[in-house]
């Protein structure tokens, strides 16, 4: 009996399969290709997008490790062709370690002591003629074309002076934020020192460390795309340095020649303000400008404002798309929107970081697109944080 009641019941749930498969060929076959093909990419894109934004939730959540974290890699990557100089021609890791740290932070700390010397030096001069400049500004209002009277103008400089006050409310409260107050400035940094002490010493060991996270097949593709996107981003930072360094040198000591005060503040900023594309080359420049307008009348700061131009179209000309453009391998109109993007998320760190990392996504994805670990060539040497020992030549065979 219960044999007989299995069979058409079988039966039946076979035949409602053959339905429903019938009926899902038949939509299948109605749908466009195209709209199919559509919805295949929606999906994914959606699901990449989900991911990203997990991604940026926990990186804005853990900010105050992330950042120390980025900024030991990077300032190693910019310590690294040094280092590995000294490596190659066997001095002692500890050695090269403390002759890398130590050198930079004596040059640090010599830029803020030239900076503090000249402020000292020059402050009280600026702020005479700042109140000078303030002053013919005034008497030109009063007495020029626009004839504004005192009410005026001091109405003017109180609706300016409380749109100050209101957006530094704002930028301090997205400081405090961001978590740049006074201790969490002081314990990233030592975060960082830290960071960049371990990156230094032990590099090979945490790579290592690194890639046995992943499964064991797919090992080789995770070491070759971290080796092929870590050239990139110590070329990113030899070439920054070297971009920055142009053009910290050809502002400041345009200003020196045209007697613009506070020369080595400006070139300092410059060269700061140089890590950041695009938009710190601006807003450094606008405040050679305004000091030199400020300071030496509107001749020289025009004359400044030409130099600043210079200097710029030089670096956006000439060194960006010769040595910028190989070095990352990124559009410019790429590294724009990066940039925009980094500052919107998370700011000056954001914009900092969005160029290194935009470089490094993109050569990682293109060498795991290629395939790259299965050509039979060896992972990329060059110059590798974690390769902590000079390499041996392979000689022919």
């Amino acid at each position: 009996m219960s044999g007989s009641d299995e069979k058409p019941r079988g039966s039946l749930f076979d035949a409602l399969r053959d339905r429903s498969r019938v009926v899902s060929s038949d939509l299948a076959g109605s749908i466009p290709h195209g709209l199919r093909v559509a919805a295949a990419y929606s999906w994914r894109l959606i699901a990449i997008a989900i991911a990203a934004g997990v991604i940026v939730w926990l990186v804005i959540q853990l900010k105050l490790l992330v950042i120390p974290l980025l900024l030991g890699i990077l300032i190693s990557a910019l310590l690294w062709p040094a280092f590995s100089w000294m490596l190659r021609h066997r001095v002692p890791k500890w050695l090269a370690i403390v002759i890398a740290v130590v050198g930079t932070l004596a040059i640090v700390s010599g830029l803020l002591w030239l900076v503090i010397w000249q402020v000292t030096r020059q402050w009280s001069s600026v702020q005479e003629s700042t109140v000078q400049a303030v002053d013919r500004l005034r008497d030109y209002l009063i007495a020029g074309p626009l004839h504004l009277t005192e009410e005026q103008i001091d109405g003017y400089l109180d609706q300016a002076w409380t749109l100050i006050q209101e957006q530094a409310e704002l930028l301090w409260s997205g400081a405090l934020a961001l978590g740049t107050t006074l201790a969490h400035v002081a314990t990233g940094a030592v975060l960082t020192l830290f960071i960049l002490l371990c990156l230094l010493a032990d590099g090979a060991g945490i790579w290592k460390w690194t890639t046995r996270i992943f499964p064991k097949r797919a090992r080789p593709a995770v070491d070759g795309a971290g080796r092929a996107g870590w050239v990139t981003v110590v070329n990113y930072a030899r070439t920054q340095l070297l971009v920055a360094t142009i053009d910290a040198v050809g502002i400041g000591l345009g200003a020196f020649f045209l007697g613009v005060p506070l020369a080595i503040p400006v070139a300092v900023l410059v060269f700061l303000g140089a890590f950041v594309p695009i938009v710190g080359a601006v807003v450094t420049g606008a405040i050679a400008v305004f000091l030199a307008l400020v300071y030496n009348g509107p001749l020289v700061a025009l004359l400044m404002l030409v130099v600043v131009l210079g200097v710029q179209q030089l670096e956006g000309h000439v060194l960006q798309p010769l040595l910028m453009g190989s070095a990352v391998k990124v559009h410019p109109l790429a590294i724009v929107l990066v940039v925009a993007g980094g500052a919107m998320i998370a700011g000056i760190p954001g914009a900092l970081f969005a160029v290194p990392l935009a470089a490094f996504v993109n050569v990682v994805a293109v060498y795991l697109s290629e395939r790259g670990w299965e050509s039979g060539a060896p992972p990329p040497q060059g110059d590798l944080i974690w390769t902590t020992v000079p390499r041996q030549r392979r000689t022919p065979a």
